[in-house]
């Protein structure tokens, strides 16, 4: 289970926008583009500025929220509006790795908190994603399979910035959590593919 299996509600809450932002002729890629940047922004700014001012993790539980929707919002406007591309596949699968990245080593600004923990959680969640393409080559779709999904992922850190920004939370409580995220994203790139190998098998053979 992820919240990724609640994707299509949160769509039609969108489509009214997304049905306004094509009328003003803002593209797929450009909202693809301009979300990666400013993730980099706010990592930048949770990283060098946080630790002496808490409530700025605050930033990202907001920027999670808002990065979920503008996610959303790119793919309905590349499949309703007849705006896919390969380039917008490329920039769709390298700027969300590289922007969950940064956001998640931004955490590296609390005091005390173990970076290998992160820079795994950092990894692992990229090769989920990886393992979530690889199953177009094999005949596939592109899985999404949970449990530690990109949607589950932004979840977590957004809760975990909103502990930070309380001081409910410290160096053991990010450790802690971004390992067994890390763990979970393992058991989620094994289940994306064999799911994408059993997809695979069970589509008819040309």
């Amino acid at each position: 289970m992820s919240i990724y299996a609640l994707k299509g509600r949160f769509q039609d809450l969108l489509r009214p926008a997304v049905r306004g932002l094509y009328r003003m002729g803002i593209t797929a890629n450009t909202v693809t583009v301009a979300a990666a940047v400013v993730s980099l922004l706010v990592a930048a700014v949770v990283w060098c500025y946080a630790p002496e001012q808490p409530l700025l993790y605050l930033m990202l539980p907001l920027w999670m929220l808002l990065r979920m929707a503008l996610n959303a919002v790119d793919g309905m406007l590349a499949r309703e509006f007849g705006q896919q591309s390969r380039l917008g596949a490329y920039l769709n699968e390298l700027c969300d790795v590289i922007a969950d990245a940064a956001l998640y080593l931004s955490l590296l600004s609390v005091p005390g908190v173990r970076p290998e923990a992160l820079w795994l959680l950092a990894w692992t969640a990229a090769l989920s994603e990886y393992a979530g393409v690889l199953g177009l080559m094999v005949g596939a779709s592109r899985r999404y399979d949970g449990p530690m999904g990109k949607s589950d992922r932004a979840f977590v850190i957004g809760v975990l910035g909103l502990l930070l920004a309380l001081g409910w939370g410290g160096a053991m409580t990010v450790s802690g959590v971004a390992a067994a995220m890390a763990a979970l994203c393992v058991v989620t790139m094994v289940n994306r593919v064999r799911q994408g190998l059993k997809e695979s098998a069970a589509a008819p053979q040309r």
